[in-house]
């Protein structure tokens, strides 16, 4: 009877002073999407304490994976940990997750080869999803961490509408070598052989990537098998310069910077083999970081035909070119690095102002610019596939990291700890553990 009156008396306590995250059972006054809770807050969720040897790793990923979302906030605090720890893996007290201001609670039973899901709408007092997620692999090691992350995503799609992003990698380069990293920066690893390496890409699979790689002809660019590790060259244009790569969303083809003595152009040419179509006539100046249109019927990408680097768009023949970033904002006319956002309406790109890159985005519909970052120098924008997060490569702690940005809230998180790390690229969604 003691610990239940404390229990309460904290749960009183803390309700007192949180933010209104309440969730709300009328839905015409809220958002309804598996859960009901007020509009314009972030839904209160609770991950429940995971039993088994590998049970605590587990509830930190999936805390750690809901709150990298930015779409929910993850409670904690003393209340929330002696309410969950009193309940255990049992049923759910509504009434006091309600009063703590929970909209949702999460419980997870592991099993052998999986785990068991439910997610409880506190409001409704119901049990809102339930779910068996197999987890591939052995505990603790790279495939069964994709498996939980999956897990995480389809939980915040419960929750929220909108898948989350943890079941993804990050590719990067450093110390001559592309490394591939998880989304919430764990299991960082080499993925080719020393040497000298940029601008690496993900295929749509997530099972090949591409880079630009300096041999004894110049920079080639090369083609990955990452479950084989066997790597061929594209053979369209040997020799010279050739240098970030592109993959085409259908994953077919990729586009790329090709150029031998007078300037650089943009080319298109099969994965799989056969001639390269040029898709710009930059007559002499550069051309490079091409950026699909999520559709592959666009292109975007770096210019200097006028002088000096801006974003420009073109169709993917190289008709209806067009100048995209303005020449009426920032003081060094140095636009480039463009990349187009998964839902189409956006690209991001770095600029120079004052002497420093900062990312920037640009609106498609009205051409409205934004500036996202400001401290140090910031360069590389690369999508995650929500569009709503950003990695880039930032100088900010002194030596360049990869951060990861909210777009919506600004809020910024460091990926990689690890100096020299830059160039990233997000992949897509990856595929569950066969």
């Amino acid at each position: 009877m003691k610990r239940f009156t404390c229990l309460t008396l904290a749960a009183v306590a803390l309700a007192a002073v949180a933010s209104p995250m309440r969730a709300q059972q009328d839905t015409t006054r809220g958002v309804r999407i598996g859960l009901s809770y007020q509009p314009g807050v972030k839904p209160g969720v609770v991950v429940m304490p995971v039993s088994g040897s590998w049970g605590d790793s587990v509830q930190a990923m999936l805390q750690r994976d809901l709150d990298f979302g930015d779409r929910v906030t993850v409670m904690s605090g003393d209340a929330v940990n002696a309410t969950a720890t009193a309940q255990g893996s049992g049923g759910v007290n509504f009434g006091v997750w309600s009063t703590l201001g929970a909209a949702a609670v999460v419980q997870v039973a592991l099993a052998p080869t999986g785990a068991h899901v439910i997610l409880y709408d506190i409001a409704a007092r119901r049990v809102a999803q339930m779910r068996d997620f197999p987890l591939g692999g052995r505990y603790g090691d790279a495939h069964w961490r994709l498996d939980v992350h999956g897990m995480s995503d389809e939980i915040e799609r419960w929750i929220t509408g909108v898948r989350g992003i943890a079941r993804t990698r990050i590719l990067y380069v450093r110390a001559g070598r592309v490394y591939v990293i998880d989304s919430d920066g764990y299991g960082a690893h080499a993925v080719t052989e020393a040497g000298t390496v940029m601008g690496p890409a993900w295929s749509p699979d997530g099972h090949t990537i591409a880079y630009s790689k300096l041999g004894s002809n110049g920079w080639s660019i090369e083609i990955r098998d990452l479950d084989s590790d066997a790597e061929h060259t594209l053979s369209a244009t040997p020799g010279g310069l050739n240098m970030t790569p592109a993959f085409a969303p259908d994953g077919k083809s990729l586009a790329y910077g090709h150029g031998l003595e007078n300037g650089t152009d943009i080319y298109v040419a099969n994965v799989a083999g056969g001639p390269a179509r040029r898709v710009t006539v930059g007559r002499g100046t550069d051309n490079v970081s091409p950026s699909f249109s999520p559709d592959g019927s666009r292109l975007a990408f770096t210019s200097g035909r006028n002088g000096h680097p801006e974003v420009y768009t073109a169709d993917i023949d190289g008709s209806n070119t067009e100048l995209l970033t303005p020449f009426n904002f920032g003081d060094q006319n140095y636009r480039s690095n463009p990349e187009w956002s998964p839902d189409g309406l956006t690209i991001a790109f770095q600029s120079q102002l004052a002497g420093r890159f900062q990312i920037m985005t640009i609106t498609l519909r009205d051409r409205t610019v934004k500036q996202l970052t400001n401290d140090g120098i910031n360069e590389d924008p690369s999508w995650a596939p929500d569009g709503r997060h950003l990695v880039f490569t930032s100088s900010r702690t002194g030596a360049k990291q990869l951060f990861v940005l909210d777009t919506e809230s600004g809020r910024t998180r460091q990926l990689t700890h690890a100096d020299g790390a830059r160039l990233a690229a997000w992949s897509r969604y990856l595929a569950p553990t066969p």
